[in-house]
């Protein structure tokens, strides 16, 4: 055996039982994507004890630009872990070197670009995203301070992922584990003893994403990174390198990007149909927001274990360990289901106790929430098998499978529906485009996943077609 494989032996990401990395990488990574999620979360329950559900629905028609954040970070993050383990794995030290220098400081671009256009254009977009006459001042005012902290999480969420990927799963967590205690204690503080309502909110939740950064960046000062030393050099972008992270970023960018178009659609959707129910167009939108942020939650466990796992599925797919990636999907999928398995039934039992955390609001309001749990989040016991899979393209290299797989559920199945099933049932029809769409999804999603898995090859030999983007392997 060449040394190089010897080397790619001795490192634990090839050799430890897969049954201990996977908790070992996923559950920082599952922390780390719910505590970024509990940003929105914390504020829309404080806002909406301290203000009511004109405040939820404002950071309903704000959190677009999250997603838009989230967006850029996994697009920079994902595909800079990927090919760094990917090159890892395959014994190119220089490659993964170059990669993760090219990433991080794109990622920066990227991230203070983001706040500019949310500050300079946030009234247009807030009302391109949902917001009626009501909902808009207080939109403006959350919007108008949290554009600020938007290049920090922005850095934060897509750094972290090269963090997860240098062997730091733990410190990765801490990053954004320790800006949402901060943004929680803060939010309690000036929401109630210094009213300052929606704003309150916002300050908080910027002040928590500072933190988080200044934590994220002192890793990176710090150690430049564990398996490879990071020079200022490597720090300028290549191009052919970050056509190589964009391709495997790629999947997980589009995801992010649909659920925006679904969140756009879906907004304007129940606000039309809505006006013509007896509900209004307001108690829809914000009904929607918490049904969102709740489904987040469960989405940010599946997201977690799926990001834990690639770089477990890189480095043996890089150092030829073909058995080990096929286990490591295997227990992943396992995971995801028990977690989803169990929000499906606390969303069909206890809505309404669900809904009622984030805030007061009339019989008519409950009524409707209570309907839109159980019949849009209907399929959520099925919902770990989409995710996971587009990772795990992404993961070995094969991007324009996770890209696919990305775009079944949202925008080829999910936004189609909610645009031609509302036509023939109002506003119920909106609710269940959802299920349908996610069942397309997951068939679509198990029958490329299956495949792949019959025709990758035996340990040590050479995959039969290189991966697109990724390292010469």
């Amino acid at each position: 055996m060449p040394p190089e494989r010897n080397q790619a032996q001795a490192n634990p990401l090839g050799t430890a039982p897969i049954g201990r990395l996977l908790p070992k990488f996923a559950i920082p990574a599952i922390i780390s994507f719910l505590v970024t999620s509990l940003y929105n979360i914390v504020d829309q329950i404080f806002i909406g004890q301290g203000v009511g559900y004109l405040g939820n629905a404002a950071t309903t028609v704000s959190f677009p630009f999250t997603t838009i954040s989230t967006a850029l970070a996994l697009l920079m993050g994902i595909g800079t872990a990927a090919n760094f383990n990917l090159n890892l794995g395959a014994q190119n030290q220089d490659k993964a070197r170059e990669a993760a220098g090219s990433g991080l400081s794109c990622l920066a671009l990227l991230s203070l670009s983001l706040g500019a256009v949310a500050l300079l254009f946030r009234r247009p977009l807030l009302l391109l995203f949902g917001a009626t006459p009501d909902v808009l001042p207080y939109a403006l005012t959350y919007t108008s301070i949290t554009a600020f902290g938007l290049p920090m999480v922005t850095f934060t969420t897509g750094g972290s992922n090269l963090i997860r990927a240098d062997g730091a799963p733990a410190y990765s967590m801490l990053c954004t584990l320790s800006g949402a205690v901060l943004n929680t204690i803060l939010d309690y503080i000036f929401i109630f003893p210094l009213n300052m309502g929606v704003a309150g909110g916002a300050l908080a939740t910027v002040l928590g994403q500072a933190l988080s950064l200044l934590m994220t960046l002192g890793y990176f000062l710090r150690t430049r990174l564990r398996m490879v030393h990071l020079t200022p050099s490597d720090l300028r972008p290549r191009r052919r390198v970050l056509q190589s992270i964009c391709s495997l970023g790629m999947a997980a960018f589009f995801n992010q990007l649909a659920m925006l178009l679904v969140q756009i659609v879906l907004n304007n959707t129940l606000t039309h149909y809505g006006a013509l129910s007896s509900y209004g167009r307001d108690i829809p939108l914000a009904c929607a927001g918490v049904v969102s942020k709740v489904g987040m939650l469960v989405l940010g466990c599946v997201i977690g274990i799926a990001q834990g796992c690639q770089p477990i599925f890189s480095f043996n797919y890089g150092a030829r360990k073909y058995g080990r990636v096929k286990e490591a999907y295997r227990k992943a999928v396992i995971a995801g289901t028990i977690i989803c398995t169990v929000a499906f039934i606390c969303f069909q039992t206890f809505p309404r106790q669900i809904v009622s955390i984030f805030g007061t609001g009339t019989e008519e309001y409950f009524a409707f929430a209570e309907r839109f749990f159980r019949v849009y989040m209907f399929m959520t016991f099925s919902n770990a098998f989409q995710p996971i899979s587009a990772n795990f393209f992404t993961s070995i290299g094969k991007a324009r499978r996770g890209i696919l797989i990305s775009l079944t559920r949202q925008v080829i199945f999910l936004v189609p529906l909610l645009l031609i099933f509302p036509l023939f049932w109002g506003i119920e029809g909106a609710l269940y485009a959802s299920p349908i769409s996610d069942a397309a999804a997951v068939a679509v999603a198990l029958s490329i996943t299956l495949l792949e898995m019959k025709r990758m090859p035996q340990d040590g030999e050479l995959p039969q077609t290189a991966p697109a983007g990724g390292p010469d392997i």
